[in-house]
C-alpha cells in the first residue's frame, strides 16, 4: 500500500507517533508507581485492590470488542486526542476522591481510554510504516518502553521529594495531556479506506486466531517476567534484595534497546525468521537461567529474554494488518485483546504453579512460551 506523502510530513508524523507512545508509556508507569498511593488514600486490602486492577484489565479488555470500528470510523487522530484526555484526567484524579465505587468507576474508564489510545496509536504506526516503505514500528514500541520508565523515574523521584500525590499525578496528567494534544496535530489527518476491509470485531480466525494466540502467548509470557523476576532471583538465588531488584530494570532496559534496534533487523530477516529467532534465544536463555540459578547468570539471562520478546509485538502487530478482509485498526484490537488476556493469565498462572511446586519450574513457562513462537513463526501471515 504506497500513498504519496511529502517526505516531510511522513517523517513529522512519525515523530508525532514516537511522542504518542512516549505518552502511553508514561502514563501507564506513573499508575503503576502510584498503585500503592491509591491502595493507601482508599484504605484499600488485597482484595479489594484487585477489584480496582481488575477494573483497569476489564475496561481495557471491553473497550477493545469495539477499539478498531471506533479508529475506523472516527480516525487514529480524533480517537488518539479524545481517549489521551480520558486517561489523563483519569490519572490526575485517582486520589482525589473518597469513595471507591467512583474509583472503579474512574479505573475502568482508566483502562478503556489507554485501550483505545494503544489502538489508536498502533493503527497510526502500521499506516506509517506501510505508506513510507521504512521499518518504524519496533521503534515506536521502544518509546512506550521508555516512557513506561520514564513515568516511573518521575513518580518515584517525585515522592521521594515528598510531594503530594494528589500535585503529582494532576501535574503530570496535565503534562501529558498537552503533550498528546500537540502530537494529535502532526499525526495524518485521515488514513486510507479499503472498501474490502470491515471494520468490526471479529472472533479470531484463521491466520488471525494464529496471530492473536502467539500475541497471547508472548505477552503471557512477558508479563511473568515483570511480576516474578525480581522474586526469582532474590528466593532461588539467594541473591541481597537490591541486587534481586536489578531483575525486572534489566528486563526492561535490554527489551527496549532491543525494541530501537529491531526495526533494523526487520528491514533485513522476514518475520518468521525473526520471530523464530527471537523464540529460541528467549527459551535457550531462559532455560540457562533456571538451571544454572546463579544471581548474575540470572541477570544476563534476563537481558537476553528481554531482548528475545522485544520485537514479538511489533511483528505480530504488522502482520496482523496483513489478513485479508479486516481494516488494520480492527486487527490490531482483536489481537490487542486476545494478547491482553495472556499478560493478565501470565503471573497468576506462575504464581499457581509455584504454590504447588517451586518458582524455578513455573518460570518454565517462559520457556515454553518462547518455543511456542518459534513454533508459530512459520504460520504468520507476511
Amino acid at each position: 500500500m504506497r500513498i504519496d506523502h511529502p517526505a516531510a510530513r511522513l517523517r513529522i508524523a512519525c515523530w508525532a507517533a514516537r511522542a504518542q507512545f512516549f505518552a502511553l508509556g508514561f502514563v501507564t508507569g506513573s499508575w503503576g508507581v502510584h498503585i500503592p498511593t491509591a491502595k493507601l488514600h482508599y484504605g484499600l486490602d488485597e482484595a479489594r485492590l484487585s477489584l480496582v486492577l481488575l477494573a483497569v484489565a476489564g475496561g481495557a479488555v471491553l473497550c477493545l470488542t469495539q477499539a478498531g470500528a471506533v479508529v475506523s470510523r472516527l480516525g487514529a487522530r480524533a480517537v488518539a486526542l479524545g481517549a489521551g484526555f480520558a486517561m489523563c484526567a483519569a490519572l490526575a484524579l485517582v486520589v482525589t476522591w473518597e469513595s471507591f465505587a467512583a474509583l472503579i468507576v474512574l479505573m475502568l474508564t482508566f483502562g478503556a481510554a489507554s485501550a483505545l489510545l494503544d489502538v489508536a496509536v498502533n493503527a497510526e504506526g502500521t499506516v506509517l510504516e506501510a505508506i513510507g516503505d521504512k521499518k518504524v514500528m519496533s521503534g515506536f514500541h521502544a518509546m512506550f518502553s521508555v516512557g513506561g520508565m520514564a513515568g516511573a523515574g518521575a513518580g518515584a523521584l517525585m515522592i521521594a521529594a515528598l510531594v503530594p500525590p494528589a500535585r503529582q499525578l494532576a501535574a503530570m496528567g496535565a503534562t501529558i495531556a498537552a503533550l498528546i494534544a500537540l502530537a494529535t496535530v502532526f499525526m495524518l489527518p485521515v488514513h486510507p479506506k479499503d472498501p474490502t476491509r470491515r471494520s468490526g470485531y471479529r472472533l479470531p480466525r484463521g491466520a488471525l486466531a494464529i496471530v492473536g494466540l502467539l500475541a497471547a502467548v508472548g505477552l503471557l509470557a512477558e508479563g511473568a517476567m515483570y511480576d516474578w523476576s525480581v522474586l526469582y532471583i532474590k528466593q532461588e538465588t539467594s541473591a541481597p534484595a537490591a541486587l534481586a531488584a536489578l531483575g525486572y530494570v534489566t528486563f526492561s532496559a535490554a527489551m527496549a534497546a532491543a525494541r530501537f534496534g529491531g526495526d533494523w533487523l526487520r528491514a533485513r530477516i522476514s518475520p518468521p525468521r525473526l520471530l523464530a529467532a527471537s523464540g529460541v534465544l528467549a527459551a535457550v536463555a531462559m532455560t540457562l537461567v533456571l538451571i544454572i540459578r546463579e544471581p548474575l547468570v540470572a541477570l544476563l539471562g534476563f537481558a537476553l529474554v528481554g531482548v528475545g520478546f522485544a520485537n514479538v509485538v511489533p511483528i505480530l502487530f504488522m502482520c496482523a494488518t496483513r489478513v485479508p478482509g479486516v481494516t488494520g485498526a480492527t486487527a490490531i484490537a482483536t489481537v490487542s485483546s486476545v494478547g491482553y488476556l495472556g499478560f493478565l493469565a501470565g503471573p497468576p498462572l506462575v504464581g499457581g504453579i509455584a504454590q504447588a511446586s517451586s518458582l524455578t519450574l513455573a518460570l518454565g513457562v517462559v520457556v515454553l512460551g518462547a518455543l511456542l513462537l518459534v513454533w508459530g513463526a512459520r504460520r504468520i501471515p507476511m
